[in-house]
């Protein structure tokens, strides 16, 4: 993963929850899954986004259960999440994903939906490429664990990384 991300903005509310984006009455898996991502409170959204495509939320974005939703997002092709302010358990569950997942306050003011955005998440800007106007927040310093587990793809493919076997070295007793 790049720590540079550019793509479309999809831009929603306050209190987007975990039910929205993955609703209980969703069956199936993968895809099939997910084409109910945001269903409740915008039809039709899941044929709409596309791959590289940013949700930008307001407050309180993926409050709610400890679903994880954010996989749903990541499936359609959701490259980040920006929000004012994010839901503890999706903020986690995002980054355990692999799915970039930024907390900047004042985002809702300088993007409309449409928009395209780039998101340098180790400066911690945000930069509206319609409009030129910029947004600080937060970075993510490249040795910073949430960083590290992002750049390898999420928490499963870092450790699997981490913790395959490693050739064992093959000594002789006549070496």
């Amino acid at each position: 993963m790049d720590s540079v991300i550019e793509g479309k903005v999809w831009k929603f509310g306050d209190k987007i929850s975990t039910d929205l984006m993955m609703p209980g009455f969703s069956k199936g898996s993968g895809l099939e899954r997910a084409k109910y991502c945001m269903y409740s409170n915008r039809p039709g959204w899941s044929d709409q986004v596309q791959k590289g495509d940013i949700v930008v939320g307001g407050k309180n974005f993926g409050c709610g259960s400890s679903r994880a939703a954010a996989i749903n997002l990541q499936l359609l092709g959701v490259s980040a999440v920006v929000a004012e302010s994010i839901g503890r358990i999706f903020f986690r569950n995002s980054i355990n994903l692999g799915l970039p997942a930024v907390i900047a306050p004042g985002i809702s003011a300088i993007v409309e939906e449409g928009d395209r955005i780039r998101i340098d998440l180790e400066k911690g800007e945000i930069t509206n490429l319609m409009t030129g106007k910029t947004l600080r927040f937060d970075p993510l310093p490249e040795d910073s664990p949430p960083m590290q587990i992002l750049k390898a793809g999420g928490i499963l493919r870092m450790l699997e990384e981490e913790y395959k076997p490693k050739e064992r070295l093959k000594l002789s007793l006549a070496e």
